[in-house]
């Protein structure tokens, strides 16, 4: 699988508008810090910000504060104190319209200069906050989630260019036989369009899609530019990546594939014996009560892990079949994994801590050829990087871990492009 790239490897940290550290002893909450942050990483020459998101204040605390501030208009405000990076809102396409989301992303793209992004989701999550007595199943979350895209992209596509223009007196003129309906009839939604919104600078803001179900990976290697995915392993890296990469050439994609983006959970210390240290102190921090639930949670919501000792393999009937979980089936599929490859309930709440991630323990150096790794053999397009915000580890995400991935020469030194979809070298909307 290993190739030749023409782009190098792209780079995300994450934002969000309360962005503050566990061991900050005055954590600044607000836009402040975001706005602090967001200037380091594109001095960083970091690709772009992504946001996660949820609908619902989760009240088993798993999912920590994804989810506080609305992330469209979070990136908004950080739009206008950079200038390059590029700004990705995860949005779920089971609550929420596509015509309004795509006023919204086309503002996004139009007052950042041409660097919006959006992240589709079809969430596991916040039924009770959107009139739902039950999560919708996964074939109706991603039957709706395809028609929420092929509208979006309608509506994108049908308006011209040259639709707005200003006039010599530097007034706006519109010419409405230049804004096309896109009449869009579907079983879920029902769109006459046109868009009220002026063309994006990127005409399409970038789209990103979560979700390694079946019905997932289906739908990103259809649609997605790219596709945001949790593989553990190199071994499952490769394996995920010939998938979608099947699965993009029965769509017609042989030549413009999804570019794939793991996010990438790391210790970095300065020497293997200040690895060590960090990893036992993470693991001393863990509680283990709350871990069961985690877990839980991993394996679909469904089981209850409270009575059963920590340190002996689970049961095999608290093991869900993937056909009975209807939440994060993609991540229920890893931890169903571990689970029958053995691992005990301890072991599987150490696990619970990444939620599934690709985790590294290391030196600068470790961390780069682990990542070296993925990028050489060509699984491994964009990746998420974590630290940022971190009193214990920024210094060594700046100072070490980024500097070292320039020495090997696999991420950029400067931008690319003066928008997003050229920062990461998308091939040119026709």
């Amino acid at each position: 699988m290993s190739q030749t790239y023409r782009r190098k490897l792209k780079t995300l940290v994450g934002a969000s508008s309360v962005i503050s550290a566990a061991n900050d002893s005055q954590p600044s909450v607000g836009i402040t810090r975001a706005i602090e942050l967001a200037k380091i990483a594109e001095r960083e020459k970091i690709t772009g910000l992504f946001t996660a998101d949820l609908l619902q204040a989760d009240p088993a605390g798993l999912a920590g504060t994804t989810g506080t501030q609305d992330p469209l208009i979070a990136l908004a405000a950080l739009s206008q104190v950079t200038s390059h990076i590029g700004l990705i809102a995860t949005v779920s396409t089971s609550w929420l319209h596509p015509y309004n989301l795509a006023r919204q992303v086309g503002t996004l793209d139009h007052i950042s200069g041409g660097r919006a992004g959006w992240n589709a989701v079809t969430s596991s999550v916040g039924e009770e906050n959107f009139g739902e007595s039950q999560l919708p199943p996964p074939q109706e979350r991603y039957a709706r989630a395809t028609e929420f895209i092929e509208v979006m992209n309608a509506l994108y596509d049908a308006n011209e260019r040259a639709a707005v223009q200003r006039t010599a007196s530097g007034g706006i003129k519109l010419d409405h036989t230049k804004l096309h309906p896109i009449n869009y009839r579907g079983d879920y939604f029902q769109v006459a369009g046109p868009l009220n919104v002026p063309p994006p600078p990127q005409r399409r803001p970038v789209q990103f899609q979560a979700g390694q179900s079946e019905a997932g990976v289906t739908l990103g290697a259809r649609y997605a530019e790219v596709i945001y995915t949790s593989q553990p392993t190199f071994e499952a890296a490769q394996s995920f990546v010939a998938d979608v990469q099947q699965r993009a050439r029965r769509f017609g994609r042989e030549h413009n594939p999804p570019l794939i983006m793991n996010s990438f959970h790391a210790i970095i210390g300065d020497s293997d014996a200040d690895v060590a240290r960090r990893l036992r102190d993470k693991h001393e921090r863990i509680n283990y009560e709350q871990g069961r639930l985690r877990v839980a949670d991993m394996l679909g919501g469904e089981v209850d892990l409270r009575d059963l000792p920590l340190d002996q393999p689970l049961p095999a009937a608290f093991i869900p079949e993937l056909a009975q979980v209807h939440r994060r089936q993609g991540r229920a599929a890893i931890f169903r994994g571990y689970a029958l490859e053995g691992l005990t309930l301890r072991e599987l709440i150490v696990k619970a801590e990444e939620t599934g991630h690709w985790f590294v323990a290391g030196t600068p150096v470790t961390l780069a050829e682990a990542i070296e790794q993925r990028y050489r053999a060509g699984v491994l397009d964009v990746i998420s990087l974590h630290g940022l915000g971190q009193t214990d580890q920024q210094d060594l995400l700046l100072n070490g871990l980024l500097p070292e991935l320039r020495r090997r020469q696999l991420i950029d030194t400067d931008y690319v492009g003066n928008d997003f979809r050229s920062s990461l070298e998308l091939a040119a909307l026709a």
